[in-house]
């Protein structure tokens, strides 16, 4: 490993981040031992950080950084717990370990991985069991906050009662006395560094529980701000920005090969021909029963050879999109639905709904600026992986059980990945790695798809057609809920791929006829609605699917807020004052949808002034984040235009004001994205977008002014990385309706014309 060392300096605020091994203290039983190996003139304290001589402190955060900022947002909670300066502060990310468990979402995915009695995972020392024993320490749906706070805070706060522990015994005062500032331990006019107290802190016994302080790290949200200043500004920041900041792609090792990739049709395929062309830096081609790769002495190389050498596939029944539409089609229409939640009576009482409407959504690319990257060396019986992956150790596992390898045998080096959405989910590109650096000898090889192939191979967030049917009172009161939505069980299927290993097409078929109710999740409404019901129509499409950033509440949001609006303007309603109404029980959620109200000057719509509003809460009452969204939009040449988004977002405490900013903006334009493109049809087993530029994606220019105002809160924190996707497509179908007069029900928005 020493032409990819590191130094301790190349990880402090702004540059690049490292490797290394660190096991939590918080989360690991007490008979595991630490494996944390200190570098010369460094002391290890817990096993979230380490304290070297120059007064540098490192943190180990065991979380893909995919551009939420979580190499910030740990450190930051560590430094304010420990009272040290933030410009020591730095960053190596953990790799896999058990005692790095991410139990909420362990808890929250059982059903995946626990089909039987998904139940009994609601209790944490059977969710934290699995975790630990299978080193879960997945990166999805907003859990961070939620798996590693308190573990970071306990490890911090054992470690300032060490540093207080060794300057009262040179001070002899009792540790109790002393405060930790800037990186110094203070007692009155005294001051020691956190540098010079390292080594003898390390000999002292932390105490039992650790002294955490009063209040946990929070910054308060100024009303009507903008934007607003942190204390802690990004670590990778300054390192994104002038491009020092190393990604799967920037590895680079002695000797390294390149290898392209080409594979075959939907949704089975076998590679049955290629022209055996010999061209300019080709070193050997590697045969994969359902791909070809070409490996070179550089990309481009490898990928002109798979051009010219034209590889051919053999497809039954390929995949098409008209197929996709009828097996959903004959799902809704006819097929059996599964009940997965209900309120009150559900729809025993409903009778002849008053209304029903139909609402659709096409797949959804991910689109991730970093195409799929890994670099891959095995030698003397060792392999190494070099990736970006949002569940390291099943990619670690998946690459063992390719090559036939003992997984003590295989080691993952995590890289910090260039979006995700969670397309990272999947790590197919560490099994290919794996099996080309087996062909190989010894020599380290880099495997990158092309877009073309990331589009192909990818797994686009599942279709749907939903029937939303309610029984109404003279007013527009709605007494009655039922939400029917046909589509893949989604969730099921990649969860068979993640947890049991299975192939993509293996999976199709385990998930075949299952109710999902994690696909579907958020679709019971908000509102005080005393009778609702949401059945699951599962549908096989034979398109493998896979999660997406705003999970199932980015999906069932658009059918809920769609139809609330509908139902608003049928009876005339005011559509703020009607959803107030409805929403007695959630003041919080109230509170959002003033002040999104007040930020917008919202006018209801009138007028064609093209302003739409929606709203939505992910999670349960107690705990879950609200946001609501106006939007303002029209239906403009070549497209939906959107001028302007203003969000009022309520996530409870919240720790970095920039990082929470960041990830709801951000939030709202993929959510724009999905609104207005960022899908793709298939045709003879190929998807008919090739290309971002095929995407309808917003460019820069395309781009709103956006405006966001968080509401102070003394909730739990709630991770704001998916909520600001969910509530964007029906704020800007329900502005298109206000600019046009036309409903807009199927997503992407204007595909069905105006």
């Amino acid at each position: 490993m020493a032409d990819l060392r590191i130094s301790r300096r190349g990880v402090l605020v702004g540059a690049a981040v490292g490797g290394g091994l660190l096991v939590a203290w918080g989360l690991m039983p007490r008979t595991w031992n630490t494996p944390l190996t200190p570098a010369e003139g460094e002391q290890a304290f817990g096993a979230w950080l380490k304290i070297a001589r120059d007064g540098v402190v490192t943190v180990a955060v065991p979380q893909l950084e995919m551009g939420q900022g979580v190499t910030t947002l740990l450190p930051q909670i560590i430094a304010s717990e420990l009272g040290a300066d933030w410009r020591q502060i730095a960053v190596e990310p953990a790799p896999v370990s058990g005692a790095y468990a991410n139990i909420p979402l362990a808890r929250r995915w059982a059903p995946l991985w626990m089909p039987v009695w998904p139940a009994l995972a609601d209790d944490d020392l059977l969710a934290g069991r699995f975790a630990q024993v299978s080193r879960f320490t997945a990166t999805a749906a907003g859990t961070t906050l939620d798996a590693y706070e308190q573990a970071c805070r306990e490890a911090a706060a054992s470690t300032r009662a060490l540093l207080c522990m060794a300057a009262a015994d040179r001070w002899d005062a009792t540790w109790e006395e002393c405060s930790t500032a800037e990186g110094f331990v203070i007692l009155g006019d005294k001051r020691a560094s956190f540098a010079e107290l390292a080594e003898d802190a390390a000999g002292f016994d932390p105490p039992d529980p650790p002294p955490l302080r009063t209040e946990p790290p929070r910054e308060r949200p100024i009303a009507g701000e903008a934007a607003q200043d942190t204390a802690f500004p990004r670590l990778d920041g300054p390192a994104k920005v002038d491009g020092t900041f190393q990604f799967a792609g920037d590895v680079r090792l002695p000797d390294m090969l390149y290898a392209a990739i080409r594979h075959g049709p939907l949704p089975l395929a076998e590679l049955t021909d290629f022209d055996p062309v010999r061209t300019p830096g080709l070193v050997q081609l590697v045969n994969g029963k359902r791909w070809l790769a070409a490996v070179a002495t550089n990309w481009w190389a490898a990928e002109q050879a798979l051009d010219r050498m034209a590889p051919r596939f053999r497809v039954t029944g390929p995949l098409d999109g008209d197929r996709i539409d009828n097996a959903l089609e004959q799902a809704l229409t006819k097929g059996k639905a599964i009940r997965i939640a209900t309120r009150g009576d559900g729809d025993s009482r409903m009778g002849e709904p008053s209304l029903t409407l139909r609402y659709e959504i096409g797949p959804a690319v991910h689109a991730t600026p970093e195409t799929a990257s890994a670099t891959a060396r095995l030698a003397d019986g060792r392999l190494e992986l070099w990736l970006a992956s949002q569940t390291p150790e099943r990619a670690r596992i998946a690459a063992a059980e390719a090559l036939g390898m003992s997984l003590d045998d295989v080691v993952l080096y995590p890289m910090p990945a260039g979006g995700s959405f969670d397309r990272r989910l999947d790590h197919d590109h560490a099994i290919e790695a794996a099996l080309l650096a087996r062909e190989l000898a010894s020599r380290p090889v880099q495997l990158v798809w092309s877009r073309w192939q990331e589009m192909l191979a990818g797994r686009p967030r599942a279709p749907a057609k939903a029937l939303v049917s309610v029984k109404l009172g003279g007013d527009g009161s709605i007494a009655d809920w039922r939400t029917r939505v046909a589509m893949p069980a989604t969730a099921i299927e990649w969860g068979a791929r993640l947890f049991s290993g299975r192939t993509p097409w293996a999976a199709v078929d385990d998930a075949r006829g299952q109710a999902d109710a994690l696909a579907l999740d958020g679709a019971l409404p908000p509102y005080g609605i005393a009778n609702a019901a949401i059945d699951h129509v599962p549908a096989t499409i034979h398109l493998p699917t896979g999660r997406m950033r705003g999970g199932g509440d980015a999906v069932t949001a658009f059918f809920t807020e769609s139809m609330i609006d509908e139902i608003a303007q049928r009876y005339q309603r005011e559509p703020l004052s009607y959803r107030i109404a409805m929403l007695g029980d959630d003041p919080r959620m109230v509170t959002c949808l003033q002040s999104a109200a007040r930020l917008a000057q919202w006018d209801a719509g009138r007028d064609q002034s093209g302003q739409g509003l929606a709203c939505h809460r992910m999670g349960d009452a107690e705990t879950g984040g609200r946001i609501a969204c106006i939007a303002t939009a029209r239906a403009g040449e070549g497209g939906v235009r959107v001028s302007r988004l203003t969000a009022a977002v309520d996530i409870g405490r919240i720790v970095n004001i920039e990082l929470a900013r960041q990830q709801i903006e951000g939030g709202l334009v993929f959510g724009l994205s999905l609104a207005v493109g960022a899908t793709t049809g298939y045709f003879d087993g190929l998807p008919t977008g090739q290309r971002l530029g095929d995407m309808a994606l917003p460019r820069l220019a395309d781009c709103p002014e956006i405006v966001v105002e968080f509401i102070d809160s003394e909730a739990a924190p709630f991770d704001p990385g998916e909520l600001g996707v969910t509530a964007v497509a029906p704020a800007i179908a329900n502005a298109l309706f206000s600019a046009t007069g036309l409903r807009f029900r199927r997503l992407p928005l204007l595909s069905e014309g105006l």
